[in-house]
């Protein structure tokens, strides 16, 4: 993660740092803050695609719903096989197996097709590419154990502590919500990040000399917005985050936190499309102001 203090001359970046025991980190951020409020934004799926949430019944939205789920455990087990999959038990596969098909996952949820398996703000827009379904949990391009990691292990428990967070956008626009509340959590999405800082794609994250290329790209974006960032920082830019296997994960907080700072600073917008199923139960990444573009507007908006 990255964290940015304001600074008389706008934000102080300082350079990427290790999460630490999710069930504490949004305590250690609140202490950090020493009363001023965060904005916690995080590369993780916060909310249901609205074909799954339109046949629950026990909860009015998504914040109801997690809250709900420290009595029902099971939920994230990871199905085996697709016998195993249930809505009580959606995410899947545990291990690769022979022939798996999306469809064939959305069908074992009660579901119409596999495109019922995406929110709104993870399909494809004229901007960025479609990111992963939130219950699928194989492979490279998944998002399904981030989910289960952030939901069970840092947001359920502080939903249910003393003065929770507010989740983002079902709080309502963030800036407003920032006003009423200490912490507010809001989904951030690197490949979204990048369009919002003006980087084209070249190459691939995975790669040190690829990520060291951004570099000059990422430092004008930061003194547009203002953010200074901490020397470390400013060396690991353009070291490309080094050799290690978490180059990229630190590259992405960084266009994360960038993300975050250009909707409080009036650069993005603050709140989602005005539709009842992405304020309610969907969610909607942060500062996205492009539509899905998959000819089925009738989907996505209504």
């Amino acid at each position: 993660m990255c964290v940015a203090y304001p600074h008389s001359d706008g934000w102080h970046l300082e350079p990427p740092e290790p999460v630490g025991p999710p069930q504490s980190l949004l305590a250690r951020l609140r202490t950090r803050a020493a009363g001023a409020p965060v904005a916690f934004g995080i590369d993780c799926p916060i909310g249901l695609p609205r074909a799954y949430a339109a046949h629950l019944t026990d909860a009015a939205d998504f914040p109801t719903f997690l809250r709900q789920l420290r009595d029902r455990p099971a939920f994230f087990t990871v199905a085996a096989t697709l016998a195993d999959v249930t809505p009580a038990t959606p995410f899947y596969p545990a291990r690769g197996l022979a022939g798996m098909k999306r469809h064939a996952h959305a069908h074992a949820l009660g579901l119409p097709d596999a495109a019922a398996l995406c929110r709104a703000c993870d399909r494809a827009t004229a901007e960025r590419p479609a990111g992963a379904p939130i219950f699928w949990t194989l492979g490279a391009n998944q998002s399904g154990k981030a989910a289960i990691s952030a939901w069970r292990d840092m947001l359920i428990p502080a939903l249910h502590a003393p003065d929770p967070p507010r989740l983002w956008p079902f709080a309502g626009p963030l800036l407003k919500t920032l006003r009423e509340s200490p912490l507010v959590v809001a989904e951030t999405y690197p490949a979204e990040a990048m369009r919002h800082l003006g980087l084209r794609i070249a190459g691939s994250k995975r790669r040190q000399a690829d990520r060291a290329a951004y570099a000059a790209d990422i430092l004008r974006a930061m003194q547009q917005l203002p953010v200074t960032p901490a020397q470390k920082l400013h060396n690991t830019l353009q070291d490309g985050f080094g050799p290690g296997e978490n180059g990229e994960d630190q590259f992405d907080c960084v266009l994360g936190v960038l993300c975050v700072l250009g909707v409080i600073n009036g650069t993005r917008p603050d709140s989602a499309p005005d539709d009842y199923w992405i304020n309610a139960w969907e969610g909607w990444v942060l500062g996205q102001t492009s539509l899905p573009q998959d000819g089925k507007k009738e989907a996505v908006l209504f």
